[in-house]
């Protein structure tokens, strides 16, 4: 158990490490195709707050219903409960 914890934890720090060599922008010529933000026509330039708020809705829909779902359940195991009481009492 405990050298799966160390495998874990030295995973974790391996990934974590990983994105830092991400960082650094690359220092040689241009890449081929590649055009900057700011030299792209704006007609084809994709703004990011619908993508984000389609996200965020998306994420609060299905926690809307993952919430819906468990009371559902909760409630029918309540009423289950409460009818086997009821049996129990009149035993």
């Amino acid at each position: 158990m405990k050298r799966l914890l160390i495998l874990i934890g030295l995973v974790g720090v391996l990934f974590s490490a990983i994105p830092l060599r991400a960082v650094q922008p690359p220092t040689g010529p241009p890449i081929e195709g590649f055009e900057r933000v700011d030299v792209v026509p704006p007609s084809e330039q994709l703004s990011a707050a619908p993508l984000l708020i389609t996200a965020y809705a998306f994420a609060w829909v299905a926690v809307f219903f993952y919430v819906w779902a468990v009371w559902r359940r909760l409630n029918k195991v309540d009423t289950e409960m409460r009818a086997l009481q009821k049996r129990q009492a009149q035993r």
